[in-house]
């Protein structure tokens, strides 16, 4: 494993420990190299964070294209996947903690906002495939987009999750739950699909 590669993941495991407090002299520690070492590979924290961010959102896309190729699952399942999916390197990661970043670390706050509200070709592409196949219901794509990608950004900015013991993972599918089958009791697909809510 090259060395930039375990330094992401070692700042992965840094940041569910501490979130944003942890130091240069933390990570060089975990890794067990000099921090002069470590300045060879990146140049500050804020830059580190830059570099995971687009570590993450590229295995996150192609974590999207292999759920899109699969021949084995439905239309619907893909959408689903799709929407919700989490690499399995990135699992431990704990986004709650990211609403920290809008206030320290606000160009990689906007870095990751943008990453969110763009490159939804793919999801757009599986929901027509859904809609033509009359599993899904003629819907606005760019309405949706707003929706789920807008409640993503609220658990960014506030600590909303955390205060309310929801892991990441169960905010993401209750998201997908709610818009999927709504919150009418009878509308709900046949109370298999819905997802438990704490």
């Amino acid at each position: 494993m090259e060395l930039k590669e375990r330094v992401i993941d070692a700042v992965v495991e840094e940041f569910n420990e501490k979130g944003l407090k942890f130091t240069m002299d933390d990570l060089a520690k975990r890794l067990g190299i000099s921090k002069r070492t470590l300045y060879t590979v990146v140049k500050d924290k804020e830059s580190l964070f830059l570099e995971m961010v687009d570590c993450v959102f590229g295995e996150i896309k192609e974590s999207e294209r292999k759920i899109a190729e699969n021949p084995n699952l439905e239309v619907m399942e893909k959408l689903k996947q799709i929407l919700i999916v989490l690499p399995e390197k990135y699992k431990t990661l704990d986004f709650r903690q990211l609403y920290d970043l809008k206030t320290k670390f606000p160009s990689i706050y906007k870095k990751i906002e943008n990453r969110i509200e763009t490159d939804w070709d793919l999801t757009f592409q599986t929901m027509q495939q859904a809609m033509d196949e009359g599993k899904l219901r003629r819907i606005s794509k760019p309405v949706f987009q707003a929706i789920f990608s807008g409640t993503i950004e609220y658990y960014m900015s506030r600590s909303v999750l955390i205060d309310n013991q929801i892991s990441y993972e169960e905010g993401l599918e209750q998201l997908l739950d709610i818009l999927i089958y709504g919150v009418i009791e009878n509308k709900m697909s046949d109370g298999k699909n819905a997802l438990k809510v704490k």
